[in-house]
């Protein structure tokens, strides 16, 4: 086989272009079968009581009125679920309540009906003992001697000794002399921020079906990020093997990683199992915000010290987060990517998680990152202006480069943070005038992204078509990334290629479709199945022509000799070697399977143009570029929406979007009349610029994007508002009222 040349020399014929989506004539004709969409004869309806406290003490249930109801067929409550549980995985307290219920809207008991209104009767009949407790949902307050606490001996060795229970774990990260630092700059700037809670918006709710025969065979369908996390989190819960048990994802309405943890699945199969029949549940949207995991709530310190000429040369931050009730904030990859654009000698990070009475968070796009880079991005534009520098000389200025340390302890190879901020500075869009009351922002963002367990099956079929089975729900684009690349490199059109998603049945362990790592992991085994059957078809063509494999080599979709000494023979195109696997060995195929390592990370420059009315505090975005390095861009359409979704959710937690609870710790915005993610008419065409420095992790150069793009726009949109209002905002979200405030308070 020749040698196969770098993604900077390689000149591709697919990747790149912008085929017609396998998936958008189902989509749009409502053919696509969604997690709501599954039946089966004889289905029960599933509902889920949960508690109308935000902490209290369970001291009894009592279901034996609901159980007598004729058309009831199971209840079931946390007795009816595995006891033996990772002491850490606190999933299946999630789930169902144990001891305590400690956030409103936690799920208590489930029952499965004949149709949804004898359910809905049986849930009132359930009579259960509460003992109210003190609660608190407010970061800052959880952190305070006397604040109540939710679990004992839960902390960490990390930390300190004399701190709330409710300070579960603490994380460090940095190198340097912060102090000598300081002591060394010009100017410093500190101040303090605060991002509220915000849900990842999902159009589609949470739903599944389940089914348990007899022989505790069992099957489950699902919306979801992840089936085989689903299969393991659902079988250990209920105490089955995992091959008992299959998992189907169905397509999906959005995730965000808001799909990457279990909240229906276990109970529908829990009361499967106890009726003997199969089980659909569906949340409200009210159940949604309520019991599901929005991003966390977060107090931040941050202290930035800067030369007259820009140079940064000490910054620090101190960053609380509250990931709801249950341990596991994502503090830690907000200490670590906070400072991870820049290019420091001294640098400081402190994490802490703590835990409240709220729901527990789940993943939100580059968890833990906009919120830290909102206030790191805040200082340094703040910095910029006091010096009289432009806020992306700055930036550049200090760009973490080609073997900087970062902030978070490795060695960066090559990245294109600098890129994006030069192809920001020259982008007509950082040069265009403003009009009164308006303002100009821009904002880095990193993200790390991930690799992980893949495994894919790529099988040629007789007819010179290939079929490409893959394990990670298509939430991205996934299925046509795979496709095209799968073509590109079997030399075949992208139409020959069809990939579909395979049931936890059908491949080896896959990792949850999060972390932007499906386009990179499963694109490098695609293209090593791929790999292997041209290994395969070279060698049937091979046999035919009576030489030796190695004098083979796979050009343009065809095996050819590889040279005169070899042979004079035809090409044998895929399709004829298809043709007749039956005579010269069998089914032609390709595996992979692999623990990705080598995702490179991925850096992204934003600049928004924003109008405060100062009458009202009202604020409005005028104009939006969006400038990222996808390493390879496989289908660029795609990634372009990828770019411009990340800034639109960004936009919407900057401006409207947060929880809001009352003083009885109740959610008081469950829905989206009152939780407000933008519309159409909120928001301005996005601008894209894609941006391409090979990742030399992936043959390709591919980098994930899914999650980049959500990070900059907290910063840059508080940039631009502030900007635009002459005043500095350091809460999020910007609403009307706040704004104005801010506004007000100048004036006096």
């Amino acid at each position: 086989m020749l040698d196969r040349p770098t993604p900077e020399s390689r000149v591709f014929k697919v990747v790149g272009t912008r085929p017609v989506r396998p998936d958008g004539i189902d989509k749009v004709t409502g053919r696509a079968r969604f997690g709501a969409d599954m039946t089966a004869p004889g289905a029960l309806v599933g509902l889920v009581l949960r508690s109308p406290h935000a902490h209290a003490r369970i001291r009894s249930i009592d279901a034996s009125e609901a159980e007598a109801l004729p058309g009831v067929k199971a209840v079931v409550t946390r007795a009816d679920f595995a006891t033996a549980q990772d002491p850490d995985d606190d999933t299946l307290d999630n789930c169902m309540a144990g001891e305590k219920a400690l956030y409103d809207g936690h799920a208590v008991a489930a029952v499965a009906a004949v149709n949804r209104s004898v359910a809905r009767k049986a849930l009132k009949l359930i009579k259960v003992d509460y003992e109210v407790l003190p609660h608190v949902t407010d970061v800052d307050e959880a952190m305070k001697p006397g604040a109540p606490i939710l679990h004992e001996g839960r902390a960490s060795e990390t930390v300190p000794e004399g701190m709330s229970a409710n300070v579960v774990d603490r994380f460090q990260f940095g190198h340097g002399d912060v102090e000598a630092g300081f002591a060394a700059a010009d100017r410093i700037v500190e101040r303090t921020f605060r991002t509220a809670a915000t849900h990842q918006g999902y159009i589609e709710p949470h739903a599944c079906l389940a089914t348990m025969g007899g022989d505790g065979q069992a099957d489950l369908w699902c919306c979801t990020q992840g089936h085989y996390m689903v299969r393991e989190a659902c079988a250990a819960m209920l105490g089955i093997e995992l091959g008992r048990l299959r998992v189907t994802a169905s397509e999906i309405g959005g995730g965000f990683g808001g799909k990457t943890t279990v909240f229906l699945e276990p109970v529908s199969l829990a009361l499967a199992r106890k009726s003997g029949r199969p089980v659909k549940m569906v949340m409200s949207r009210e159940e949604v915000l309520r019991a599901t995991g929005p991003t966390a709530s977060t107090s931040i310190d941050v202290k930035i010290g800067m030369k007259a000429d820009g140079t940064i040369t000490g910054a620090c931050a101190e960053l609380r987060y509250q990931g709801g009730a249950y341990p596991g904030s994502p503090v830690q990859l907000g200490a670590m990517s906070a400072f991870a654009p820049y290019d420091l000698q001294n640098v400081k990070t402190i994490g802490w998680d703590v835990v409240t009475n709220r729901p527990r968070q789940a993943a939100y796009r580059a968890p833990g990152a906009p919120m830290a880079a909102f206030a790191v991005e805040s200082v340094i534009d703040e910095l910029a202006k006091a010096c009289g520098l432009d806020p992306i000389d700055v930036r550049l200025k200090n760009a973490a480069q080609e073997g900087t340390r970062s902030s978070y302890g490795p060695t960066f190879q090559q990245i294109g943070c600098a890129a994006t901020l030069e192809a920001a500075k020259s982008h007509p869009h950082w040069s265009a005038p403003l009009g009164p009351n308006q303002g100009r922002g821009v904002a880095c963002g990193f993200w790390f992204n991930f690799g992980g367990n893949t495994c894919v099956s790529l099988n040629i079929n007789a007819d010179g078509t290939v079929s490409l089975s893959e394990g990670n729900p298509d939430i991205g684009g996934s299925r046509a990334s795979m496709s095209m690349m799968a073509a590109e490199e079997l030399g075949v059109p992208y139409e020959k290629v069809r990939t579909v998603i395979a049931d936890t049945g059908a491949l080896g362990l896959n990792d949850v479709t999060d972390g932007s790592r499906v386009t990179f992991a499963v694109g490098l085994a695609t293209i090593e199945a791929a790999r292997a059957a041209i290994r395969e078809m070279c060698g049937r063509a091979a046999k035919i022509w009576g030489i030796d494999p190695d004098a083979v080599v796979w050009e343009d979709g065809a095996a050819r000799p590889a040279g005169p000494n070899a042979g004079q023979f035809p090409p044998m195109t895929l399709a004829e070697i298809a043709a007749v696997a039956s005579n010269t060995g069998g089914p032609i195929a390709g595996h992979f399977e692999v623990n990705a390592e080598g995702a490179g990370v991925s850096f992204a420059t934003h600049i928004v143009d924003a109008e405060v009315d100062p009458a009202t505090g009202a604020a409005k975005i005028l104009r939006y570029t969006v400038v990222q390095d996808a390493g390879k861009a496989v289908h660029p359409s795609y990634v372009e929406g990828q770019l411009q979704g990340g800034a639109v959710q960004g936009i919407g937690w900057a401006l409207n979007e947060e929880y809001i609870y009352g003083s009885d710790g109740r959610l008081q915005n469950p829905g989206f009349l009152d939780y407000r993610i933008p519309v159409a008419s909120d928001l301005p065409m996005i601008d894209t610029v894609v941006l391409e420095i090979p990742n030399p992790g992936h043959p390709y150069g591919v980098r994930g994007v899914g999650e980049t793009s959500i990070v900059p726009p907290l910063a840059a949109v508080a940039n631009a508002v502030s900007e635009a209002a002459g005043v500095r905002l350091t809460e999020l979200p910007m609403s009307p009222p706040r704004v104005l405030a801010a506004l007000e308070a100048t004036r006096t």
